[in-house]
């Protein structure tokens, strides 16, 4: 299954190591970064688990429920989490999938045959409010995720939603923003009395 920005999140009943979920109640009106990893007691997937626990302050600022995933049982990822903790200095408290069937794997199209038939690849999906899919990114088996940008784009998508703006290449949260030429003037000047800079006709700056 191809999915897409914009679709809504399949929905999925799984056990966790959290205890049963059916992931739309559980998500509630959060927004969701759901991620997933090849494999338990895995050096790369160790380090991912760990850092999103470090982050875990950071995520409920954002109004952001963390999920993880990997293509082994709930009884290994208990095991393996305290490795995880042991190693990262951490405490591992959001919930992590069991899919040894592949069931959510194949759902989410996270088995690249090409890199692994058994194994999830480092997919990662951040899905707001209304279940809907508002960023993708696959990383190979290989490659850690940098989780700067992954704050950075729900910094990004949540002001958005907020604002009705665009945000520039490298933005990071306090920077200017951009006014969508879909957005005319007139109608800009009541968004945003404090003015801006127009470097074109369809490129307007405004620090909010």
């Amino acid at each position: 299954m191809s999915l897409h920005i914009g679709d809504i999140a399949p929905n999925f009943t799984i056990d966790t190591t959290k205890g049963e979920i059916d992931f739309h109640k559980w998500a509630g009106d959060s927004w969701v970064f759901f991620f997933s990893h090849p494999a338990d007691f895995t050096p790369i997937c160790t380090t991912e688990m760990g850092r999103t626990a470090q982050l875990a302050k950071e995520f409920a600022k954002r109004n952001t429920k963390p999920l993880g995933l990997s293509t082994d049982t709930v009884s290994e990822h208990l095991k393996w989490i305290s490795d995880v903790n042991d190693t990262q200095h951490t405490d591992v408290q959001f919930p992590i999938v069991g899919d040894a069937d592949l069931k959510v794997a194949k759902l989410y199209d996270m088995i690249h045959a090409h890199e692994s038939t058994t194994a999830a690849v480092r997919s990662v999906f951040i899905i707001d409010p209304e279940h809907k899919i508002r960023l993708t990114l696959t990383y190979p088996m290989d490659v850690g995720r940098n989780f700067d940008e992954i704050l950075r784009v729900i910094d990004a998508l949540q002001l958005v939603d907020a604002k009705g703006i665009a945000t520039p290449a490298d933005w990071r949260s306090g920077d200017k923003v951009i006014i969508p030429p879909s957005t005319n003037d007139r109608k800009a000047a009541a968004l945003f009395p404090q003015g801006w800079d127009e470097i074109r006709p369809y490129l307007r700056l405004v620090e909010l």
